[in-house]
């Protein structure tokens, strides 16, 4: 699996932070980031159907 790296506001990490570990929804910050992206790229693919594009136009 690639590894990517990326900037992110302090705030942000944060908030993510406390929705990761032991009886929250993530096990870890990647995991929630992997989570996040997979959603919104579901929720892209909806928009774009609705519009009635094809993936990847």
């Amino acid at each position: 699996m690639p590894k990517i790296s990326l900037d992110m506001p302090n705030e942000l990490l944060d908030d993510l932070k406390l929705h990761v570990g032991d009886d929250h929804k993530f096990v870890s910050v990647a995991d929630a980031i992997r989570t996040a992206c997979r959603k919104m790229l579901d929720q892209l693919d909806a928009i774009d159907e609705r519009h009635g594009r094809a993936k990847g136009e």
